[in-house]
């Protein structure tokens, strides 16, 4: 692995995680397979444990500004480990490209619904 290429991947993960929420998915997915040569399934299982790390410093000091919802997050938190069991299996069981395809389309699918949101008029946001 590249160290400094790894370097800059974490940097600009932990940017964008504090910056606007992601880090995890979006980001270190794509950059641990295109720039560190890692495997889908490696890049969505070292992602897993990459995000825990970020999400807790990026928690913690929203959780400052009064931006945490920490009910909600510990009820999602308790709860989603039952979906990432059922995700882990399915992963190990399709094909390389399979999750590939999978993941690209994810992403579009999340962002047509962010511009969509971003670009209507803040009346109809809430």
């Amino acid at each position: 692995m590249d160290v400094l290429l790894a370097i800059l991947v974490v940097l600009a993960g932990g940017l964008a995680g504090g910056l606007v929420g992601v880090g995890g998915g979006v980001l270190f997915v794509p950059a641990l397979t295109i720039f560190l040569g890692f495997s889908q399934v490696e890049a969505e299982s070292t992602s897993l444990l990459m995000i825990v790390i970020v999400a807790l410093v990026g928690a913690y000091r929203q959780n400052h500004h009064g931006n945490l919802q920490l009910r909600d997050a510990v009820l999602i938190g308790v709860l989603s480990p039952i979906g990432v069991l059922a995700g882990v299996v399915a992963a190990n069981e399709v094909s390389q490209r399979a999750l590939e395809l999978s993941f690209a389309a994810l992403v579009v699918v999340i962002a047509f619904g962010l511009l969509r949101r971003g670009l209507a008029p803040p009346a109809e946001r809430a």
